[in-house]
């Protein structure tokens, strides 16, 4: 089974649209889970998750804890071996879970398989093809769960770039293998967490030092 699991904070305008296209995957419905985990939004994403209770697994968190906790939050709650992130400002194309639980199954060898993604605008216009390997994001990468806790989960320290923390533990023991097809969308906004400035040197500073 894949677990995808959606991490919101304050994003009600975006998160409906990244639930249905979970909903919509040809994947058949029993091999994978929906699980939104909802950062102790502000905004009305509580009162729109709740039109999905019946078909989503939905954790409306009390308190803030940031991307990183709210992400393990959801691992840890996870059913499948599988693990999947989706933000809440994107959404994936409808074959993403079929194309990627079955490279992993079909190929043991393999720890992690992410695709290529487009940036899309907010009225989702595709604006560039974009390789993944190349450019890596945290979203769209299908991880096997217990490697997953072998390495840590993510390190709720980190406020921002903690994709970039996972990921350089990860390659210390594991790889990634990137499909050429982008079946993942990265929205492009006004809010993007990579905006804030200084979340991200600060965030960059705690790297540094952790890795140096």
């Amino acid at each position: 089974m894949v677990s995808l699991i959606i991490t919101t904070y304050n994003y009600a305008q975006f998160v409906e649209r990244a639930i249905r296209s979970g909903l919509d995957q040809s994947l058949s419905r029993d091999q994978y889970e929906i699980i939104v985990v909802n950062d102790a939004s502000t905004d009305l994403t509580e009162q729109v998750l709740a039109n999905y209770e019946e078909e989503v697994r939905i954790f409306n968190l009390t308190e803030n804890v940031g991307l990183a906790a709210a992400r393990n939050f959801g691992i840890r709650k996870a059913r499948g071996q599988f693990i999947v992130f989706l933000d809440a400002d994107d959404y994936i194309h409808r074959d993403l879970l079929r194309v990627e639980k079955l490279f992993l199954e079909e190929n043991n060898t393999l720890d992690a398989v992410s695709t290529d993604y487009y940036l899309v605008d907010e009225r989702g216009k595709h604006l560039q093809h974009v390789n993944a390997e190349q450019e890596p994001i945290a979203c769209g990468v299908m991880f096997r769960k217990d490697f997953l806790f072998n390495i840590g989960l993510y390190d709720e320290k980190f406020r921002a770039r903690e994709e970039e923390d996972l990921r350089i533990r990860w390659t210390h023991k594991y790889s990634i293998y990137n499909i050429i097809l982008p079946l993942y969308r990265y929205r492009m906004h006004d809010l993007n967490l990579t905006k804030d400035q200084l979340a991200m040197d600060q965030g960059a500073e705690r790297l540094k030092n952790k890795h140096k």
